[in-house]
């Protein structure tokens, strides 16, 4: 990573922890007054990279940073869950879990680095998670965790 792209997601992280940011737009022009010009999609690979999740709250979406994002580590999905699971179905080897707005990729990617050799894989769009797991009994076992880490919302 060069010290420009890594000074630039530090400003990303100090912005969205000092304040409410609610949508991408917003925070490319808090960027732009702190003299980082960036496009959209340089944006969008940052708030991946950084597993930053726009999440809803009490005054509307709202970007927040991921347990141990600022130290490189993963968002443990028992942080995330409860936060960002709305729905969980299953059947054969397959799980789909639905996540709130822009959730799906931050949680995918939890997923992926528990690497669990009971999944062979995720695909993630905007809200929707598909798990493809080795068996019936692995996606069992992958569905009772993932439901009870969900229920965890207090």
């Amino acid at each position: 990573m060069t010290a420009s792209k890594r000074d630039r997601q530090q400003t990303i992280l100090e912005l969205i922890g000092a304040r409410e940011i609610g949508s991408q737009e917003e925070l490319r022009q808090l960027l732009l007054k702190q003299g980082w010009e960036v496009t959209q999609s340089t944006l969008s690979r940052d708030l991946r990279d950084l597993r930053i999740a726009r999440i809803p709250t009490d005054h509307g979406l709202r970007y927040v940073v991921s347990e141990g994002a600022e130290d490189g580590s993963r968002a443990p999905l028992a942080t995330l869950l409860p936060q960002l699971l709305v729905r969980l179905d299953s059947v054969s080897h397959m799980i789909v879990l639905k996540t709130v707005i822009g959730g799906a990729q931050t949680v995918a990617h939890a997923l992926d680095k528990e690497s669990s050799a009971d999944i062979l894989g995720t695909i993630a769009g905007d809200d929707t998670i598909l798990m493809i797991c080795r068996s019936e009994q692995a996606r069992e076992r992958i569905a009772r965790r993932l439901a009870s880490l969900g229920k965890r919302a207090g």
